[in-house]
């Protein structure tokens, strides 16, 4: 198959797998909510999928590495999180949902280092990462994103939140579906051969400073996942403009990824990585200080475009350029541990107990704060990147 048609079949992928994300992540804690979990209780079953991807992604990555079956990964772990899905169709009680959550994320989790890993392999050219391509290709995911948190927005406000589960069936069928249309490529193999070694990458400080900056940006991050939807409701908010709210940051993120080869040559990587920490900040001091001043909430989802998806292509682009070649799968996980594991499951609990102790507006200055160091790491992994050029 040729370069363009993978290509495309990697743009399907994204688009039904963003249009799976763009519902369940926005919508599962109101569903939780629905069905009477209290807001710890909320904290702890949203940040299940966190807590999948501090094992499961570099699980996945490694063998992917190892028997350059990324498609065949993929497709295993697609469907086995489509058949997990029907248990959200039964009452199964706290304990029941957590472990369905846990194992249908699981198999989730590593799906997108593996197909990043496969695709940044197809959009890089003689070592260099291609982040034209690679925006053109990712902005599908976005666009998937954003038909599904309007849809299910409008559909959960007239019909209400009973059909979750058939969100999640349908979602997940269209993943599954993308995965078994992709291009059954294996790379070289390297299953009798010695892998390469990630500590000596992990050892050099460069690598190290920018994964303290995505731990810290990230966990910004994940209090929007978790509690932009409570917030947004406890304040009177209704179901439709919360979707319309999420969909408004992604319509900024795809005229980002459409045009962010204009944007990105003009300063450094990790002149990127300050400059989107920054801007979290201030994003989250919106949020957190103006949510019912509208336009300066508009502006803070406006920001995404920084924040998110600028962030997210640097932040390949780097990992590609540390973990080249046999590295690749591993280095993909790694950035999923440690950028959405960790961040998720301290992000989750610890903001359940925040806002249940001080409401949840408390949740987003916390954020504004953990942007703010993560601009120092960035900063100090620029001022490194600045010394060895």
């Amino acid at each position: 198959m040729s370069r363009k048609k993978n290509l495309f079949a990697f743009s399907a992928l994204s688009a039904s797998y963003f249009a799976h994300i763009g519902f369940f992540n926005p919508y599962l804690p109101l569903w939780l909510k629905e069905l009477g979990f209290s807001l710890l209780a909320i904290s702890v079953l949203t940040s299940v999928q966190s807590a999948s991807r501090l094992f499961a992604p570099y699980l996945w990555g490694s063998l992917s590495d190892r028997t350059g079956e990324r498609v065949r990964l993929l497709r295993f772990g697609a469907t086995v999180a489509l058949l997990l899905s029907l248990g959200l169709w039964f009452d199964l009680g706290g304990v029941g949902l957590f472990v369905v959550l846990l194992l249908m994320f699981t198999h989730t989790s590593g799906m997108m280092p593996m197909s990043e890993a496969a695709l940044a392999h197809l959009v890089s050219h003689g070592g260099a990462f291609d982040a034209k391509r690679y925006g053109r290709i990712r902005l599908w995911g976005s666009l998937g994103f954003l038909v599904t948190v309007v849809a299910a927005g409008f559909w959960f406000e007239r019909f209400g939140l009973v059909h979750f589960p058939g969100w999640t069936l349908a979602t997940l069928a269209a993943v599954t579906l993308s995965v078994w249309l992709l291009p059954d490529f294996r790379e070289p193999g390297h299953a009798d051969e010695v892998q390469p070694a990630v500590w000596p990458v992990l050892r050099q400080p460069p690598v190290r400073w920018f994964f303290a900056a995505v731990f810290f940006h990230v966990l910004a991050h994940i209090f929007i996942y978790v509690f932009f939807s409570l917030y947004l409701d406890s304040l009177g908010y209704s179901k439709t403009v919360i979707g319309l709210l999420w969909a408004l940051s992604v319509v900024i993120e795809i005229g980002w990824f459409f045009t962010q080869g204009r944007w990105l040559p003009r300063l450094s990587l990790t002149a990127w990585l300050v400059l989107c920490a920054a801007t979290m900040a201030l994003r989250m001091g919106l949020t957190a200080g103006f949510p019912l001043v509208w336009p300066l909430l508009l502006l803070a989802q406006a920001l995404h475009a920084i924040t998110f998806a600028a962030h997210h292509t640097v932040c390949i682009a780097l990992i590609s350029h540390h973990f080249p070649g046999r590295l690749r799968g591993r280095g993909q996980a790694l950035y999923t541990v440690v950028g959405y594991g960790l961040p998720g499951v301290v992000g989750g609990v610890a903001g359940g107990f925040l806002s249940s102790a001080f409401g949840l507006a408390s949740v987003f200055w916390l954020s504004s704060a953990c942007a703010a160091v993560a601009c120092a790491c960035a900063i100090k992994a620029w001022a490194l990147q600045r010394t060895s050029a």
